[in-house]
């Protein structure tokens, strides 16, 4: 029974439901199963709702579009009331939730069956996803390398073949990131496009956004399809889309201007095999049909840095010490990492103006690819700077300074941040393989809004060189 994991897509799954060729049970016990199975070596699971699950299916399930297909949530700032979210930390250890996110409620009303959290790095600070709390998650490919963060767990349940499709979300790239590491699909939406609330509908000053890992490009757009759209106390939302995200995957996306940047905005060293195949996906473009040039926006790296920090380091403080305050307990080694302590402190040290000038920044790099792209429709890159690293170089016990941390994680992830200050919507395409037998990313990144157009070339890339036979041997 648990073939058809590997063989059958979320969508494919739920069909097999409607046609009552294996029912939710079936597909919850071979889920369950491969978790159990796999777990061990990969170490994705933060949490683990099999009773919730079962509860659900017996219950009687929604119909939806993926009715009785297992579904893995995130272990960040994603909430079931009375289940455990424990955000990666020792400082949120047994933290039972007293909401459900509307995110949770979409997903459950599409007829998804959630069985539990995967695996983050604290807070979703860094591009791997290594904590003191739940261990560190290994990749499929090589479970000596990482598996990206800091939807890390997301990433490695999905690429070892426990489900077809996980919920990540993405900060500074932690989306596309372990999209990259582990060989799969990752889209990140544009700003406002998911909710993620009630507690709160932004996250990092609105950097941060939820969606999913996928194998195939036309389950991330149902998935987008099922959870997009506004919630109550919304500040703002994303441009309504003309169709279904569904219906643009075979769509053809005509002829675009796509700018091709091989070098990040920091100047940061990019590996070799990185470089070629990014030239090999340009290739592929202009093979499509599409027209293709070396160009990219030029944007202060300077300022943009200082401002993340400011944004990140201030939001990761304030929800640290309140948090603190509220258990009694005092903030260190014990209860957060080394590094997080570092991000804490220097969240304290900012003052409301440095917070200002970091969201004028970002509102400056905005202005200036928007005004870069009305001359193109798709910006080509890397996603990552070099293929997946060893694990215990940039997680946040390690004992390196701040600085030194801080450089080494910038340089592995140097392409993806700057997207999630201007809001656009960015996706990783799994369309190369290293000479060690380890997934390539290339990362190409639409105009805020546009989900469909990358929809509509991401599928039109699938259909040209399909890569969902190519898997982790585990």
């Amino acid at each position: 029974m648990d073939s058809v994991l590997d063989t059958h897509d979320c969508l494919g799954l739920a069909d097999l439901v409607r046609k009552g060729k294996v029912s939710p049970s079936e597909l919850l016990d071979a889920a369950i199963a491969r978790t159990e199975a796999l777990n061990p070596r990969f170490n994705f699971m933060a949490q683990k709702h099999y009773d919730y699950a079962r509860k659900a299916i017996a219950g009687g399930l929604p119909k939806g579009p993926f009715t009785g297909v297992p579904w893995l949530l995130k272990d960040l700032n994603t909430y079931i009331a009375g289940e455990v979210t424990e955000n990666g930390s020792r400082l949120y250890k047994g933290n039972r939730a007293t909401v459900t996110s509307e995110l949770v409620r979409r997903i459950e009303a599409a007829g998804f069956v959630i069985f539990g959290k995967t695996t983050t790095p604290e807070f979703g600070l860094t591009g791997t996803t290594e904590s003191v709390a739940t261990g560190a998650t290994r990749n499929p490919w090589n479970p000596e390398r990482v598996a990206g963060g800091s939807s890390g767990g997301a990433a490695a349940a999905v690429a070892a073949g426990v489900i077809p499709a996980a919920h990540a979300t993405d900060g500074g790239g932690s989306i596309r990131i372990p999209a990259s590491a582990c060989g799969l699909f990752g889209l990140k939406p544009s700003r406002g496009r998911v909710p993620m609330g009630p507690l709160r509908t932004e996250g990092w000053g609105g950097m941060s956004v939820h969606h999913a890992v996928s194998r195939t490009v036309r389950d991330s757009a149902a998935i987008l399809d099922a959870t997009c759209g506004t919630e109550p106390g919304s500040r703002y939302g994303a441009p309504t889309p003309e169709r279904p995200y569904l219906q643009e995957v075979g769509r053809d996306p005509g002829k675009l201007r796509v700018a091709l940047m091989l070098s990040p905005f920091s100047g940061a060293p990019v590996d070799p095999e990185v470089i070629e195949a990014t030239r090999a996906a340009a290739k592929l473009l202009e093979s499509l049909g599409h027209h293709v040039e070396e160009a990219a926006p030029r944007i202060d790296m300077a300022a943009i840095g200082a401002s993340s920090f400011a944004l990140m380091a201030s939001s990761v403080a304030a929800d640290c010490i309140d948090r603190a305050k509220a258990l009694g307990v005092e903030l260190g080694p014990d209860v957060v990492e080394r590094t997080t302590l570092d991000f804490i402190a220097m969240g304290k040290s900012y003052s409301a103006m440095d917070y200002a000038r970091g969201n004028n920044a970002y509102q400056t790099a905005a202005i200036t690819i928007a005004q870069f792209m009305a001359h193109y429709d798709v910006i080509l890159s890397p996603t990552l700077s070099a293929p997946p690293l060893p694990l215990g170089r940039i997680g946040l016990d390690t004992g390196r300074t701040m600085m030194d941390w801080g450089r080494e994680v910038g340089t592995f992830t140097a392409f993806c941040g700057i997207y999630n200050g201007t809001g656009q919507p960015s996706m990783s395409l799994p369309l190369a393989m290293s000479k060690d037998g380890l997934p390539i990313g290339v990362m190409a990144t639409g105009r805020y809004g546009e989900e469909s157009l990358l929809f509509r070339l991401a599928g039109q890339i699938e259909r040209a060189v399909p890569w969902t036979g190519r898997r982790a041997k585990v």
